[in-house]
């Protein structure tokens, strides 16, 4: 989103693997792969977890238009505070805080099984890319423990495109849509 689109190129860029002006060419151009393989999942899921047919159909364009401000506001302050923060995550916010103002409630409104899962993945999520990491940082040490400085250099610079390629087509696949 907002605070993370860049974090895809600064690693090539600051490394001089890629111009930031090509950098940005290979990003978007993974950013759009992603959208055209992933399509709207991400959405509909989203979408799914409060119940639109609740909330009479003059009020859903202001819950809709409610939770981007919301996200965009919140966004926007956590930004100009430098603080690390998630835009997906203010959507979430901002979409189930609107619904629940516009339902004056929020019992039978948000799909609990929906709401659960997605929850559970933004609490999982992190620990799982914790011990990933922990895991590859101590495969790569042992892999490269031998191995020349310029050996491990020219590896790790052709393996950037393709980690901005990952980054990008994960950060399409979420936040493009």
């Amino acid at each position: 989103g907002f605070h993370d689109a860049a974090n895809s190129i600064a690693t090539v860029v600051s490394t001089r693997v890629l111009s930031p002006g090509l950098a940005v060419l290979w990003a978007a151009f993974f950013n759009f792969v992603a959208f055209a393989v992933f399509g709207t999942r991400v959405a509909k899921a989203i979408g799914d977890g409060v119940r639109m047919d609740l909330i009479g159909a003059d009020l859903r364009l202001y819950v809709l238009l409610s939770a981007l401000l919301g996200a965009i506001i919140w966004n926007l302050i956590t930004w100009y505070l430098g603080l690390p923060t998630s835009s997906s995550h203010a959507l979430l916010g901002g979409y189930a805080g609107a619904g629940i103002a516009a339902f004056r409630g929020y019992h039978g409104l948000l799909k609990t099984e929906v709401w659960i899962r997605t929850l559970k993945f933004i609490v999982l999520s992190p620990l799982i890319g914790m011990v990933l990491g922990f895991v590859l940082m101590v495969l790569v040490h042992w892999i490269f423990r031998r191995a020349t400085p310029k050996n491990v250099d020219r590896f790790f610079r052709r393996g950037q495109l393709f980690s901005a390629a990952a980054f990008s087509l994960g950060h399409g696949g979420n936040d493009a849509q």
